[in-house]
């Protein structure tokens, strides 16, 4: 036996932080011979065959050790040579193969360079588990990064989980181990077996394993996500021009578990999902859709937002492949896909990223910094280079392998304050004293910059419920670079307004003219999301007031409002059909209220009269961020809780006269100014029969007449149906 008895030790304790210095071939000291090592616990004999040239010699391997490490020596050759190992287990079986430590890392100095500084842009082609063909041999290289880990070892279904077999190697100071196994394919289940900084072992699953098995297992899964045949190429090309900011954007929110359900227990595949979303979207007229988290989670009941695979599309719904497939079909619909994606936090799982290598290493030390008073969750540590560069790469990873056009970024709030529902003491300041979050904003500066510049025309909006300044302004203007910012005021204000009985609007009317002061402070979606129809909030048409009658005329008017009040649109899954149940992720929309009279079909034919009408028309959707796109004609009438208001394209050549009447009382006479004179085609009443009701209009518009009122040059007299919105085209 050539190994020193602390090499043996190290080899045999599963010890050494370079196995490949030991393992594999080697030239002897003396130059007089070559010697062959490798670890077989099920071997009775191995050999050395060689390869490529067949007049090497092959010789056979003797067990050294009892734990299975083998040894020989040959003084026929005096230079490497590229080999099999030929094994024969104890029951007489054969199998052969190339040694995992005859080849060279995989990873080369530049890039654990760039992923030391946190700028490799596409870290997740050099980590996790990658398929490669080296030298001519098919296999998978593994790479992860556990810079204070003692050993690490892939353990899969290709090894019989032992960690003996595949010890990998610590790459330099980067803190990455790699190694490269012949003959794992896609479909191959592994872990991570560590030997952590405490001398525990732990098995981790991988940070960048792009598939996983289904929860409650949590296996990754080798898994190649770039052989799908895309052909949205069209769409894409399209996409590199569009601007949001001038652009008719109507998102439907979905939880893709629960919009539409197989059976009672089994929901829809991915690929099952395409064809009935894509109908359903195209009938209603969305020009998005939002999904919640697709990225893996194991708690199906955190509905997404505790991931535990930021770099794969949940299995529950099939492969990637399949959620490629789902994206592609509404591409070619052309039907815009954003994703809820959350940096925010990450769960307490200890098979995921939690303590990785047995310190905080994704997250932060002290849990006054690292740890989420309300969700129980971790918070990622921003100022380090190798964890920003984790999540900046997760983005533009979603963007490249699955196209997706846009990523809504979940409780950027808690993310920006270091004091973020905590109590005093509670809570570490930053450098300058203060509760900013230093790295967690420049993360999102470099995360939002990076995104836009890579992939241009997908954006990225922000879920931020305070006042922080110049969200949706561009890093270099000092602002953090969203695209957009859900207006969770105008949200909060709105319903807050509408579950109102109408004899007590007149007294709160500022709550819906309250979001016009601010409005051009940033860039605003407008959305009615799942949190607002959950956890006893009851759904929006159990919010309303009244009989069912008023329910569902409150409900069209509160959407019409939506749709015609200036910013872009959000809406979730279950509220186009008026569903009186709050949502439950564990069944489906409520589609048999459909057959159940004329109020649910009625409001869902409205919302696709509304998606339309917002899409055909350049008034509504063309200057929303403008001053000129939009001006109240009179926002006072609190006695009779009527608003009107003008939305226009930005050179005023387009304009489009909205009225609210929110109250049950029809307004005969209803005299109102208007801008220019000459006939205003109604375009819009949320009244009639088809939706569900009364029937009260205007006979198909009116005429302004040259008598000023509002500020303005002409008026009309109009009919206010009862809890109603109309609209006129100045034609």
């Amino acid at each position: 036996m050539i190994l020193k008895p602390d090499e043996l030790r190290s080899l045999v304790e599963l010890k050494h932080q370079s196995p490949h210095t030991l393992l594999g071939m080697h030239r002897l000291a003396d130059g007089s011979g070559l010697v062959v090592r490798g670890m077989f616990p099920d071997a009775a004999s191995v050999e050395v065959l060689p390869t490529h040239e067949k007049d090497k010699p092959h010789f056979k391997l003797l067990r050294i050790h009892p734990c299975g490490l083998f040894e020989g020596v040959t003084q026929e050759a005096s230079e490497v040579y590229a080999y099999d190992f030929c094994v024969t287990n104890q029951h007489g079986q054969t199998r052969q193969g190339r040694d995992p430590f005859s080849f060279l890392p995989t990873l080369g100095e530049s890039d654990l360079f760039l992923f030391g500084k946190g700028d490799e842009r596409r870290i997740y082609d050099k980590l996790g588990a990658k398929l490669r063909v080296i030298d001519g041999v098919h296999g998978t290289s593994f790479a992860v990064w556990a810079p204070n880990a003692r050993r690490i070892s892939v353990v899969g279904d290709f090894n019989q989980w032992d960690g003996r077999v595949h010890p990998m190697r610590l790459l330099g100071a980067s803190g990455v181990w790699e190694i490269f196994i012949p003959g794992v394919g896609e479909g191959a289940h592994y872990k991570f077996e560590l030997c952590d900084a405490h001398d525990a072992i732990r098995l981790k699953t991988d940070p960048y394993g792009s598939f996983f098995e289904i929860a409650p297992k949590n296996a990754a899964i080798v898994w190649e996500t770039q052989k799908f045949a895309w052909s949205d190429q069209a769409w894409l090309q399209r996409r590199r021009n569009y601007d949001p900011l001038r652009t008719p954007m109507s998102a439907y929110e979905v939880h893709l578990g629960s919009w539409q359900k197989k059976s009672a227990s089994e929901s829809w595949s991915y690929r099952d999902l395409a064809a009935p979303l894509v109908a359903y979207l195209q009938r209603l007229g969305f020009t998005h859709v939002e999904f919640m988290p697709v990225a893996e989670h194991a708690y199906y009941p955190s509905w997404g937002y505790q991931v535990t695979g930021f770099y794969a599309p949940t299995s529950r719904y099939g492969t990637p492949d399949d959620f490629q497939y789902l994206v592609n079909a509404l591409h070619e619909a052309g039907i815009g896909v954003i994703i809820d994606w959350v940096p925010a936090h990450f769960p307490r799982d200890d098979w995921a990223l939690a303590r990785f290598d047995g310190t905080a290493l994704y997250e932060h030390e002290d849990p006054r910094k690292g740890s989420h008073q309300d969700w129980g969750t971790l918070i990622f540590n921003f100022g380090r280079n190798e964890v920003s560069n984790f999540l900046v790469a997760n983005a533009l990873y979603w963007c490249e392998r699955f196209h997706i056009d846009g990523l809504r970024v979940d409780a950027v709030a808690s993310m920006l304050y270091l004091d973020y529902s905590r109590k005093e003491g509670e809570w570490i300041p930053n450098q300058y004293g203060s509760r900013e979050n230093l790295e967690a904003i420049e993360f999102l500066k470099k995360f939002n910059y990076l995104t836009h510049t890579e992939h241009p025309g997908v954006v990225t909006i922000a879920e931020e419920s305070t006042a922080w300044p110049l969200v949706t302004r561009p890093p270099e203007a000092g602002g953090l670079g969203f695209s957009l910012k859900w207006n969770m005021g105008w949200m909060h204000d709105t319903l807050g307004y509408f579950k109102r009985e109408p004899i007590h609007r007149k007294f709160h009317q500022h709550e819906l003219t309250f979001a016009m002061l601010y409005h051009h402070n940033e860039n605003f979606v407008l959305p009615l999301s799942h949190d607002e129809v959950v956890h006893g909030k009851a759904s929006l048409l159990g919010r309303m007031p009244g009989d069912e009658w008023q329910q569902f005329a409150n409900l069209r008017t509160l959407l019409g409002y939506q749709w015609l009040f200036p910013g872009k649109k959000l809406l979730f899954m279950g509220g186009e059909i008026g569903q009186r149940a709050e949502w439950n992720e564990n069944g489906q929309l409520d589609w048999a209220a459909l057959q159940t009279g004329p109020f649910h079909v009625g409001l869902q034919t409205f919302v696709a009269d509304l998606n339309r009408l917002y899409v055909a028309s350049a008034a509504l959707w063309q200057a929303d961020y403008d001053h000129a796109g939009f001006f109240w004609i009179n926002c006072n009438d609190r006695e009779n809780s009527v608003l009107s208001f003008i939305r226009q394209t930005a050179d005023g050549s387009r304009k489009i006269a909205v009225i609210l009447n929110l109250t049950p009382v029809p307004r005969e006479h209803y005299r109102m100014g208007l801008p220019i004179g000459g006939q205003w085609r109604e375009v819009l009443n949320s009244d009639v029969t088809i939706y569900g009701g009364s029937n009260k209009g205007n006979l198909g518009g009116v005429t302004a007449q040259p008598i000023p009122l509002h500020n303005q040059s002409h008026s009309a007299e109009f009919l206010l149906p009862p809890l109603s919105v109309i609209a006129f085209e100045a034609e």
